[in-house]
């Protein structure tokens, strides 16, 4: 896996035109050769990368990637990459950071609905963590720092996903698929911005 992370400067934010969300994931998606067929489009094939926008200043923009390959130079703005070493997954505990579109499918009509509400959504990613990715949540510090809404016109559609930034301690209970779930990214909307795990290890020494 490859770690990145792309500088935009005020007049590279310009020139690439990035007004709302749908033009970022325009400009980050312009970094990658897409590799899947239209059958694997449409079948939900991940595409081999995420992303999280860390915001900015008027100095200009951060955007965190991971990636199954090496992205292409950028024509505007810097970009700086690393590969991520396997023995970075090797920890007990880690410090975690999340931007996360929560949702709950409900077993009546069947359809996706929406949480909003900070307990709501605290009790959701502690519940769902284990079993869907890989890892147990320590409830103590756990912080639903922020609730986010992205909103874009796709084509001649309007977008809407509710997302909530998460951030904490987690614990490893099943390792390859919390590895799958750092590669992956957790949750829906990954093409959007979502699901990017931002780890940093706890414990000083390495599970063998």
């Amino acid at each position: 896996m490859i770690a990145s992370i792309l500088k935009l400067g005020p007049k590279d934010i310009k020139i690439l035109r990035i007004t709302d969300d749908y033009s970022l994931h325009r400009v980050v998606y312009s970094l990658f050769e897409d590799l899947r067929s239209e059958a694997e489009k449409n079948a939900s094939v991940p595409s081999g990368f995420l992303y999280a926008d860390k915001g900015g200043d008027r100095n200009g923009r951060l955007i965190l990637l991971l990636s199954d390959r090496e992205p292409r130079n950028p024509e505007h703005g810097t970009l700086e990459s690393k590969a991520v070493d396997e023995k970075f997954f090797l920890y007990d505990r880690y410090r975690f950071e999340v931007l996360i579109n929560p949702t709950r499918r409900d077993n009546k009509s069947r359809k996706i609905i929406a949480l909003r509400e900070r307990e709501e959504i605290a009790r959701w990613f502690i519940d769902k963590a284990p079993a869907s990715w890989g890892f147990t949540v320590n409830p103590v510090n756990l912080q639903i720092k922020a609730l986010k809404v992205k909103q874009f016109v796709k084509q001649t559609h309007s977008v809407t996903h509710g997302g909530a930034e998460i951030a904490g301690e987690l614990e490893v209970v099943d390792r390859s698929l919390f590895i799958k779930s750092f590669q992956y990214g957790i949750g829906r909307g990954r093409a959007f911005g979502f699901g990017l795990l931002q780890i940093a290890p706890l414990n000083s020494s390495i599970n063998n």
